[in-house]
């Protein structure tokens, strides 16, 4: 799989699903704690919006805090576009060459997927990503990753039933490939995603 042609494909997607949203869906939460789908939107299209000068000082004025200075510019961001400005963010910039740093074009493929699900799952849309793409960011996962997004499956064996794809040792953890991308990204999912034992574990509270 050429996977700028995934990356391409993937903003393209969102764009779509993001125009057929409500005004009240673009207001509701996400699995990004904190953060209503405008917010994930706009934070996914800042690279393509902002110069590396631009978002270093940025960084400074957040006192070299990355989550801080994220969460800020999300939050102007959604504030100061339209919804058809966000979703045109991504389709218009579709081929573009952002990458997040040190982690290449698998990286950009990572972070659009899963911003993705983050608004797709946390809605109740039902959007399937295609499991190329998905295995794709599978086979990327080690130790180093899921201690950098914060999840914890120690002691877990994630199996997918839609793909072969397995990792980790230890009580069975059953779902699809997309949303045990989402555990390994340190998401908590709405209840009944998941099967096996461990499955609270990663579960959202239910509101």
């Amino acid at each position: 799989m050429d996977i700028r042609t995934a990356v391409a494909a993937e903003r393209r997607d969102l764009a779509d699903l993001l125009d057929a949203l409500s005004p009240a869906q673009w207001e509701a939460p996400t699995l990004c704690a904190g953060w209503r789908v405008r917010d994930v939107a706009a934070h996914m299209s800042l690279g393509f919006r902002s110069s590396l000068p631009k978002t270093l000082a940025e960084l400074v004025k957040a006192r070299g805090s990355l989550n801080r200075m994220t969460d800020r510019c999300a939050r102007r961001d959604a504030a100061a576009h339209s919804t058809e400005q966000l979703a045109a963010f991504l389709r218009d910039n579709a081929d573009h060459p952002w990458q997040p740093p040190l982690t290449g074009i698998e990286g950009a493929l990572g972070h659009d997927v899963v911003h993705g699900l983050d608004i797709s799952v946390a809605l109740g849309v039902g959007r399937r990503v295609p499991l190329d793409r998905v295995g794709v960011l599978l086979k990327k996962v080690t130790p180093r990753s899921t201690r950098f997004f914060g999840a914890d499956v120690g002691g877990v064996e994630l199996r997918a039933d839609d793909l072969d794809w397995s990792y980790g040792t230890g009580t069975p953890l059953t779902g699809s490939a997309q949303d045990l991308l989402l555990v390994l990204y340190g998401r908590k999912l709405p209840p009944g995603r998941l099967r096996g034992k461990p499955q609270s574990r990663f579960a959202a509270e239910a509101v």
